[in-house]
């Protein structure tokens, strides 16, 4: 039997060809979003934006990073390089791409605020809403960058930014046009043990609770392989927020290298999603500008 989510979408067969656009150099320009932590205190996340070159206003990307299993790895992250592969694909179709590190990751620093808590009562619906929240910070943020046209702006998240950026599609954006969903959710790897998840009934009823106030069509993307979140959960993942209202266009890839949860940020990973994001973006209306 077809799966919920494989039979939801077709396969986009047309080849794409990459633009001539490129990024100034890898390192990209720095920028600082302001946030306020629940305390009220004020912090700057860090973050970096890689323009196009030869486009007077450029349509914007907003790439939301994911959140690893222990939390001893979130003080030592980084954010791609400009000339990164995942990257480069938005960058050559003439978008400018904005990576910003949220509260509690890497040079950041400050509270970690996206936790669910205990998994035994795991909240992952406040947990998608604070993601959202700092992302919602990003893009007011980016929008008003000099070079940069404030309307039609893409989000994309990975994994717990891919939780966030559903969760974002449930509050107002009005800069937004388009949701890429890269193998989102939270409470993978449960114990540090692949295909084991915290509560997965609770995510997949997050999920419904976001589809009920969501106003944007989403793209949702995750391989068959995926060893954070399987196919079973995320057809149930699916049905929950479709049947509550929520509207998507979804695809899952058979499999990617060793574990589809890398298949965002991996090596010839846009072979796979970038004519299905290509797609999508080009029926979302929130195609790049032409370089003039």
């Amino acid at each position: 039997m077809r799966s919920f989510l494989a039979g939801m979408l077709g396969v986009a067969a047309m080849m794409w060809l990459a633009g001539v656009a490129c990024a100034a150099d890898a390192s990209g320009e720095s920028i600082q979003v302001p946030i306020d932590d629940a305390s009220g205190h004020h912090w700057l996340m860090q973050g970096r934006l890689c323009r196009p070159s030869g486009v007077d206003k450029a349509r914007l990307v907003v790439i939301n990073h994911g959140s690893p299993p222990n939390a001893a790895d979130r003080p030592g992250m980084t954010l791609a390089s400009c000339d990164s592969e995942a990257v480069s694909w938005f960058v050559q179709r003439h978008y400018a791409v904005a990576m910003v590190l949220r509260l509690g990751y890497g040079a950041t620093g400050g509270p970690w605020t996206e936790s669910y808590a205990g998994c035994n009562d795991a909240d992952y619906y406040k947990a998608g809403l604070e993601t959202a929240r700092q992302i919602g910070a990003i893009v007011d943020y980016a929008v008003t960058l000099p070079g940069i046209d404030p309307q039609g702006v893409v989000v994309v998240g990975q994994s717990a930014g891919g939780w966030g950026t559903i969760a974002y599609d449930s509050v107002p954006h009005d800069h937004v046009t388009a949701f890429v969903n890269m193998a989102g959710g939270r409470g993978g790897h449960y114990h540090d043990k692949p295909n084991s998840n915290c509560k997965s009934e609770l995510l997949v009823d997050a999920a419904g609770r976001f589809a009920k106030t969501s106003s944007t069509p989403m793209l949702w993307i995750y391989a068959g392989n995926d060893s954070y979140f399987g196919p079973q959960l995320v057809d149930q993942m699916a049905r929950a927020y479709v049947g509550a209202g929520g509207k998507l266009q979804a695809y899952r890839p058979e499999s990617y290298g060793s574990d589809g949860h890398k298949l965002f940020f991996g090596r010839d990973g846009s072979r796979i999603w970038g004519p299905l994001v290509q797609a999508y973006l080009t029926t979302a209306g929130a195609t790049a500008t032409t370089a003039h």
